[in-house]
């Protein structure tokens, strides 16, 4: 009898309405009915004989369309006999050495980066999001480059206010030294000086809006992630919090600068000092799967979540917030996305953000 084997590296994850199929090897992710994941799990135990004849006959032409979705997508394999499967079970679990893998630093001064990249580097970080609401030069951008150079920082995304200086002579001189920063957007700005190049080392985005720090947090497909490493560390961990050290503009060090509880003042304290005090780390394990509404929600798993910006319904036993993102506007009840920002029962917390 031919037996239907789901390849190892594809993950299935359930929701109410729906199911949401994770190829981790091509990192592509497909939506499907609900009961296609019954059909997965019947066929784990029954051959694809015994599983047609458990059906009625009326129902065979839609499972044989399941099947050949199954086989075409290559999400497995089909053998004569049943796969005695002798290679390990694909590990979901998330390691990595660091300490810190990821900050965010809202700074007024860009000197401030020589006190922090010895602790940064020490913490083993190795992306780093800069929000500097001044204009950069040539020299500020070199300056920022050079101030990681022989640290444990690899990339760099930059988010700073637009500039008249800028144009393709500008990018064609930074992209010269420009080796960490990978990603500059600039904001308030009316009218693209000029399309971006796709030659340069890094991207480029002009935006007219201000990016303020609490235009973060929003849950849209287009921001959803299927990498291997951030589909494991969601899984496993808080998908934005885990492993992440933040400073304010005021140089408080926090889990997010958007968020309220500091540990601590870079005045007085070094990052490596602030991830020891007592509660930093709290969020860092507060996964989808215990987060009120998420837990039932098909993206889970690709969705970055926000614990700065929540619809405060709900705690758990240890007085963290576990409530839905207020930004997210998805309805895994009904399967259907709406405008978070004009829903009437978000007005309240809406107004008390300042969003």
């Amino acid at each position: 009898m031919n037996y239907f084997n789901l390849f190892s590296n594809i993950l299935v994850t359930k929701g109410v309405q729906r199911i949401l199929i994770i190829d981790l090897q091509r990192e592509k992710a497909k939506l499907y009915p609900l009961e296609l994941s019954d059909i997965i799990e019947e066929l784990k135990k029954k051959s694809i004989k015994n599983l047609f004849e458990s059906y009625d006959r009326g129902s065979h032409e839609f499972l044989r369309e399941y099947l050949k979705i199954l086989l075409d997508n290559e999400y497995g394999f089909i053998t004569k006999d049943y796969w005695d499967n002798n290679f390990p079970p694909f590990s979901y679990k998330f390691s990595t050495p660091n300490e810190i893998t990821n900050a965010y630093l809202e700074i007024d001064d860009l000197h401030v980066l020589s006190q922090l990249n010895k602790s940064l580097s020490n913490l083993g970080a190795e992306h780093i999001v800069i929000h500097y609401d001044n204009f950069l030069s040539f020299e500020c951008i070199q300056f920022i480059e050079n101030t990681f150079k022989n640290t444990t920082i690899t990339s760099i995304e930059i988010f700073s206010k637009y500039h008249e200086i800028f144009n393709e002579d500008f990018f064609e001189v930074i992209d010269n030294f420009c080796s960490r920063i990978y990603s500059l957007a600039f904001y308030s700005c009316n009218k693209n000086p000029f399309k971006p190049k796709d030659k340069y080392k890094f991207t480029v985005a002009f935006v007219k809006e201000q990016i303020k720090l609490n235009s973060c947090g929003k849950v849209d497909l287009k921001y959803f992630n299927v990498n291997l490493p951030k589909v494991l560390e969601a899984i496993n961990h808080n998908s934005c919090l885990h492993k992440k050290i933040s400073i304010d503009k005021y140089g408080n060090i926090k889990n997010c600068p958007s968020m309220y509880q500091s540990f601590g003042n870079i005045k007085n304290i070094t990052l490596e000092e602030a991830l020891n005090v007592k509660d930093f780390k709290n969020h860092w394990n507060l996964t989808k799967d215990k987060i009120e509404i998420c837990k039932e929600c098909e993206f889970r798993y690709v969705c970055t979540d926000c614990r700065a910006y929540t619809e405060e319904t709900n705690t758990n036993n240890e007085g963290l917030d576990i409530s839905k993102p207020i930004k997210c506007g998805y309805n895994p009840y009904k399967a259907e996305w709406e405008e978070w920002s004009t829903n009437p029962l978000k007005e309240k917390i809406i107004s008390k953000y300042g969003l």
